[in-house]
């Protein structure tokens, strides 16, 4: 089997062995073997975990390793030959093999066997919690469904996948192919120095020594926004961004017919399981009750935050007309005119902070910080990788191996936008070994140049320990069982607690005195700067807030409210922004053909999880700003009462175990500025 370097389980995966080629072959033959393994486990009749679950998983686990492995090279390497066409073809079977399983009425009649078994009263929480989770996920994949109407949830969920892979490509993309050629750096004045070498580079590469290149990738795309003093190069980046994947495209990369097909769809998929709406589905398995709910904490928080909004954009339109001699604040102004302010009122630039966070500096604070929470090392090994860019670490606790991740920080042709954390296995107890947990941690930062460092933003800073958060929810689970051990079984709005919580160390003194070197001197960052930095810690945050609601409002009404048939979510986008919003962009723009999230990944009826999320990481937070920071003590129950027991729980009993109260929205009102307002 192992010829095949995709059914070669015995350790992390070959990347530099897998082809495409390679792709259909094995999920001949690991969609084979699990069928086999769904016959046994029916015939033999079984009532308990050993002759159910167990089989089960191990069947299931193959495919999900190997699958994952195939949809992550997509995702770093989509440009690479013959692997897009191979993984879209194979999307359709994969979709109808798990859409299959969960149909499938006698293997369900197992699992109800087991959790009827008056023995099972006596097993773990956390096998409790799985068979609970999958007689749940049986009748939501249509297992009870009418014969005609489960052939039509199966036609549903495999074009769904389809189209959600495909609104992803079309970003990709409509990102990659921008580029401009700038012919005069004149052109470029105001943008640093080292954004100008990049571009310089870029171009050398493509054969246009003596220009610059220019395009979308966030890398290339920010220094532009918020630097160029040149206002139509910024409206021009800003536009061509603005339209991505829309009908101002080529008509192969426009998203809109998948918008509009996507929310017939997945209404369809709703009303057969007999939910109003696709934002009722969504909400059955997360912690959140009901779209109300949501709709109405997303508008309790606009609010809050709207006042602080407006007067942001009050100061920065006043800011941008006395100073900066511009007579209307346009959105492609918006970037540029708050570095400009925020270095008028707080004598600093985000450029100046950047020459103090070099990459190696920026790994070492960080393995200092999780060394410090929870007394784990981090450690640099040899492994196959899928890019050069690529590293392999392991995680220890007093000389224990706990899992291992893979880091890819730069930005390039072929990858996805964005950042993010996926798991390559989780961990599990199998004939007495336990198979630790292994995870995929990506982000799009600005790569070194010649014989320099990598330097990041503070703002990349805080998205590397947002996505460590992430992986140490999976590396540092002690939960057994697949199904809920790390990220597995976790309620999504939810998931980004660790993630979230973890974004709050990059404030913290202590911290940066230790992932912190600056590129000429080598000195630490000052405290000069770093009190700079925490009084404009809050600049322009009722904007940021207002902009998240935005976007989280527009997210649970596109799905609730909006008949998909013939909803006009553009028009339905300016409804929200006459709620919430205080920017308003221009009538091109957009954005919603490049949500991804929610027409490309799993945050459909669920983009608000990243607020709600936000209110359980602030207070979890508080409890360490109460033991005066990065303290040991509370990392350890931090550790214990929410990153070890995975999904074996409900996230909100975990958070009422680590604080002993429900949670309250006090600390993210007061770490975003607004505190003063939370009683109104």
């Amino acid at each position: 089997m192992t010829t095949n370097p995709l059914l070669d389980f015995s350790d992390l995966p070959r990347f530099a062995a897998i082809k495409p080629e390679h792709i259909t072959p094995a999920l001949d033959v690991l969609l084979a073997n699990a069928r086999t393994a769904i016959d046994k486990v029916i015939a033999a009749g079984g009532d308990d975990w050993d002759s159910v679950a167990e089989p089960l998983s191990d069947a299931t686990e193959q495919i999900s390793r190997a699958w994952g492995v195939v949809g992550h090279l997509n995702g770093v390497m989509g440009n690479t030959d013959g692997l897009r066409d191979a993984y879209n073809a194979e999307i359709p079977r994969i979709s109808a093999f798990f859409t299959e399983l969960g149909q499938n009425l006698d293997l369900f009649a197992r699992f109800k066997a087991v959790a009827a078994n008056p023995a099972f009263a006596g097993a773990s929480a956390a096998r409790k919690k799985i068979i609970a989770n999958d007689l749940r996920d049986f009748r939501l994949s249509g297992a009870e469904l009418p014969e005609a109407d489960k052939q039509r949830f199966a036609a549903l969920s495999s074009r769904l996948a389809e189209l959600s892979n495909q609104f992803s490509q079309n970003v990709m993309d409509a990102t990659d192919s921008f580029a401009l050629y700038i012919d005069d750096v004149a052109e470029l004045a105001g943008i640093p120095e080292d954004s100008i070498a990049m571009y310089a580079a870029l171009a050398e590469a493509d054969g246009q020594s003596g220009k610059y290149k220019l395009g979308l990738q966030f890398p290339l795309l920010f220094p532009v926004l918020q630097y160029a003093d040149n206002r139509s190069l910024r409206e021009k980046l800003y536009e061509a961004n603005a339209k991505r994947a829309s009908e101002f495209g080529p008509a192969e990369q426009d998203n809109s017919a998948l918008i509009r097909e996507k929310l017939q769809l997945a209404a369809e998929e709703a009303q057969l399981l007999g939910f109003a709406n696709y934002a009722e589905l969504s909400l059955y398995t997360k912690m959140a009750e009901s779209p109300q709910q949501v709709i109405d904490f997303l508008r309790d928080l606009a609010r809050r935050a709207k006042p602080y909004a407006e007067q942001d954009r009050a100061e920065l339109e006043a800011f941008a007309r006395d100073e900066l001699g511009l007579d209307s604040l346009q959105a492609w102004d918006i970037t540029y005119a708050a570095e400009k302010l925020r270095v008028a009122r707080y004598a600093f630039s985000e450029h100046e902070v950047k020459q103090y966070f070099p990459e190696p500096k920026v790994l070492a604070g960080l393995f200092s910080v999780v060394h410090k929470l929870y007394g784990i090392t981090v450690e640099q090994k040899d492994a196959e990788t899928w890019h050069e860019d690529t590293r392999y670490y392991q995680i220890f606790k007093d000389g224990a191996l706990l899992g291992g991740f893979y880091l890819d920080l730069y930005a390039r042709d072929g990858k996805r936008p964005g950042a993010w954390m996926d798991d390559v296995r989780g961990r599990r107890l199998k004939n007495g070994t336990v198979q630790t947990p292994v995870a995929y941690l990506v982000c799009n930062f600005t790569r070194p140049l010649a014989d320099k460092p990598a330097y990041f933003s503070h703002d990349e800073v805080t998205t590397l320990f947002h996505e460590f958060g992430h992986g140490l929810h999976h590396l540092l689970t002690r939960v057994d069982e697949l199904g809920v051990s790390g990220i597995s079984g976790v309620e999504w709005d939810a998931v980004e607690l660790p993630s979230q919580f973890m974004e709050n160390f990059c404030w913290e003194w202590d911290v940066l005195q230790g992932m912190t070197a600056h590129s000429e001197s080598g000195e630490p960052l000052p405290r000069a700067l770093y009190d700079k930095m925490l009084a404009a810690k809050n600049f322009q945050s009722g904007m940021q807030t207002v902009r998240q609601l935005e976007f989280s409002l527009f997210d649970m009404l596109l799905y609730t409210d909006a008949k998909p048939e013939s909803v006009d979510w553009l028009a339905l986008l300016e409804t929200v922004r006459d709620e919430v919003a205080v920017n308003r962009p221009p009538a091109y723009n957009r954005f919603p053909n490049s949500f991804s999230h929610i027409f490309g990944g799993g945050y459909a009826a669920g983009y608000y999880s990243y607020k709600w999320a936000e209110v359980l990481s602030a207070d979890a937070y508080a409890a360490f700003e109460e033991a005066g920071g990065a303290n040991p003590e509370v990392g350890r129950q931090f550790w214990d009462e929410i990153l070890a027991v995975g999904g074996s729980r409900p996230a909100l009993e975990s958070f009422r175990a680590f604080r002993g109260r429900d949670p309250q929205i006090d600390a993210l009102l007061r770490h975003s500025g607004m505190s003063e307002v939370a009683g109104s």
